[in-house]
């Protein structure tokens, strides 16, 4: 691990009762950077997150903040949104920032408050939309300049236009030095990431650039007359499959195996191999190891 990370897990483990929610999970979060987990809902992200921030104490393992074991003088220098936003409903919008920065010691005009919210200042946060609620998290969050942001899920419910721009400032704050670790099942948001951690059932299954992610792996491609006969006998057959346009693509089959599936179909079809979308490598590395 890196003396320079802002964040560090080492081997973490969390069980509750006899289930894993986190397997031996490793990673790092280094100044500047943008660090994505990605996962599906249950995989292990939220909880990973709250072990980092010393939130839940891990099974085994260990993890740093700011290159100490966890704690308030460190979360100090953090901005966090959960899943759950940390704001209040029933107070308005003015009254959350003025509480937030409070909190933090700096004036409320150090939070940022975005456009959409321009004219809700006096509205309470729970009648204001979703959307709108992440937005204004994301402003409190940073209003205290902190060296590490983490964000759990900070774009689900927003619209493309906000979640774009939500991405801007994340960009702005890693351009000037600020960590970032996000969690996210938008499988495109990975390319706004430096590094991807992938998890599933608790593990870390595999991790590097999206380029790294993704190397090796491949799918089959089938172009066929009829694609519905083919997208058929191979979901029949139990294939994972998708639509490209009129193309039928399989993450889990190799070539040979489509074509004995569609060929006992009495399917006509051109079948070849092309690399693996994001999506496809997130099914294909979250399969159980064989013999589980």
């Amino acid at each position: 691990m890196s003396a320079t990370a802002l964040a560090q897990a080492v081997r973490v483990t969390k069980r509750f009762g006899s289930q894993a929610a986190v397997a031996e999970v490793s990673l790092e979060v280094r100044p500047g950077e943008i660090v994505g987990l990605l996962g599906a809902n249950g995989a292990g992200k939220t909880t990973l997150i709250r072990i980092l921030l010393g939130l839940l104490r891990p099974t085994s393992g260990s993890s740093l903040l700011f290159g100490a074991p966890p704690s308030r003088t460190g979360r100090n220098r953090l901005g966090y949104v959960p899943q759950g936003l940390g704001l209040y409903d029933d107070l308005t919008v003015a009254q959350n920032i003025r509480f937030v920065t409070a909190t933090y010691g700096v004036p409320a005009a150090a939070v940022v408050v975005p456009p959409d919210l321009a004219g809700d200042q006096d509205a309470l946060v729970g009648r204001i939309g979703l959307g709108r609620q992440r937005q204004l998290a994301f402003a409190c969050a940073v209003a205290h300049d902190p060296a590490l942001l983490v964000l759990d899920e900070p774009t689900s419910g927003v619209n493309p236009l906000a979640r774009a721009r939500l991405w801007d400032r994340i960009h702005e704050r890693a351009d000037r030095g600020v960590g970032v670790l996000v969690t996210t099942h938008h499988l495109q948001e990975a390319q706004q990431c430096d590094r991807l951690i992938v998890m599933a059932s608790g593990r870390g299954v595999v991790a590097g650039t999206l380029a790294e992610v993704l190397a090796g792996r491949t799918a089959v491609l089938v172009d066929a007359p009829s694609w519905s006969e083919a997208f058929a006998a191979l979901s029949d057959a139990g294939s994972l499959v998708t639509l490209a346009g009129t193309r039928v693509r399989v993450a889990d089959r190799s070539p040979d195996e489509v074509r004995a599936i569609l060929a006992a179909a009495s399917v006509e079809a051109r079948v070849d191999v092309v690399p693996a979308s994001l999506d496809e490598t997130m099914v294909l590395v979250a399969a159980p190891p064989p013999g589980t």
